[in-house]
């Protein structure tokens, strides 16, 4: 990945070409507003049969299926289902935690990234895409698009954001359960450093309105094995207070503690039937986008 703070540095060149053999479709039923290549739980007349219903008048009685009618004597109407296109709903961290990064790249600038690459793959495959970026409310919003032309709009507003606030992730999640009402698939990239009940009830409201959700755990390597030596003074972020201390002293206790947070993260996603991803940014995103993506396609093919 490029260095940070520029929006071409977004469009990684590796994460779009695997991401583009591989594609993204959608695990559950979606809701669309055109044909396109996913499954739409509406019937109309197109792509695959579903189903039978009995004719009423003002039918067209070019659909009637008239081996049922040679067999019975009884006028039925076939139905089918109709493929549409899939919606999918970015949500990127914009809190001040994010901007934490212990090498090159910083949380916020691995989130902003993988959404320009998830927006490009899914524009490219003709279906549609919106962004938020939040921190205690949803601070920017880019409304649904299926343009591709649309992408350098998306990489401006990324590009724009500055992270200083605190994290209200359920408030985001429930934002987009409000205002996205058909169907689609949620994308949530966040440190969930955060009120975990919150983050719970706003993964379990997307989920009851029929939303698919995908959750980008994303964590700086250091965080994840708390590699730090000596006398540290650790600066907080988000009102946290600034400690100065010995990292030996508490590397268990930290350990323990980040592992359990994952731990409680990843059974919150099991439960509701979303997935989990973990996201160290040290892996090259390329990586960790398409090592996801064939884990979808091997769960879409059962």
């Amino acid at each position: 990945m490029s260095a940070p703070d520029s929006k071409q540095s977004y469009l990684d060149p590796d994460a779009i070409a695997r991401g583009e053999n591989l594609g993204i479709l959608a695990r559950t039923v979606v809701e669309g507003y055109r044909v396109g290549e996913h499954r739409s739980p509406y019937r109309g007349f197109a792509i695959e049969f579903a189903q039978h219903r009995e004719y009423t008048v003002g039918d067209d009685p070019r659909h009637l299926d008239w081996k049922v009618l040679g067999r019975t004597d009884r006028y039925y109407i076939k139905q089918y289902e109709q493929d549409t296109n899939l919606v999918m709903h970015l949500l990127v961290d914009g809190s001040e935690s994010m901007t934490y990064g212990s090498g090159r790249v910083t949380k916020l600038h691995y989130a902003k990234a993988l959404a320009a690459c998830l927006a490009y793959l899914v524009l490219l495959q003709r279906d549609a895409v919106s962004v938020s970026l939040f921190d205690t409310t949803t601070r920017e919003h880019v409304v649904r698009t299926d343009s591709l032309g649309k992408i350098h709009h998306i990489m401006d507003r990324l590009a724009a954001f500055e992270a200083s606030e605190k994290t209200d992730l359920g408030v985001a999640m429930e934002d987009i359960a409000r205002v996205a009402r058909a169907r689609g698939l949620v994308v949530v990239m966040s440190d969930l450093f955060d009120d975990e009940a919150g983050f719970i009830k706003g993964l379990r409201q997307l989920r009851f309105s029929g939303h698919e959700v995908i959750v980008f755990h994303i964590l700086d390597q250091a965080e994840i094995e708390f590699v730090f030596d000596g006398q540290v003074r650790f600066i907080g972020l988000e009102g946290s207070p600034t400690v100065e201390l010995c990292p030996a002293d508490i590397r268990k206790t930290y350990l323990a503690e980040i592992d359990a947070m994952k731990l409680r993260m990843r059974q919150a996603c099991d439960t509701t039937g979303s997935h989990y991803v973990l996201a160290n940014t040290s892996q090259p995103l390329a990586e960790v986008l398409s090592g996801y993506l064939v884990f979808r396609h091997k769960v879409s093919a059962r």
